[in-house]
């Protein structure tokens, strides 16, 4: 499963970590992706999304139904 949220298309963000002698090391900061099941009543089916923790209250807010047609918009196959 790759890191990125279905909902809002957050991604990995890149970085160096830093150590106490001053030495820079690449890193990487993954977002909080969780796999979450919704039912969808116009379909009748659940559906299962890849979501960041953001995704998951913007679901909360809006609704689901509304959500799936944000990630349909933007490509995504749900």
């Amino acid at each position: 499963m790759s890191a990125h949220c279905q909902l809002t298309g957050r991604r990995p963000g890149f970085g160096n970590t830093i150590s106490h002698s001053h030495r820079r090391t690449s890193r990487r900061f993954d977002p909080n992706i969780q796999r979450k099941r919704y039912w969808l009543p116009s379909e009748g089916r659940y559906v299962r999304l890849a979501l960041s923790a953001k995704g998951i209250k913007t679901v909360d807010t809006i609704g689901i139904e509304a959500a799936v047609t944000r990630i349909r918009a933007r490509g995504e196959k749900v």
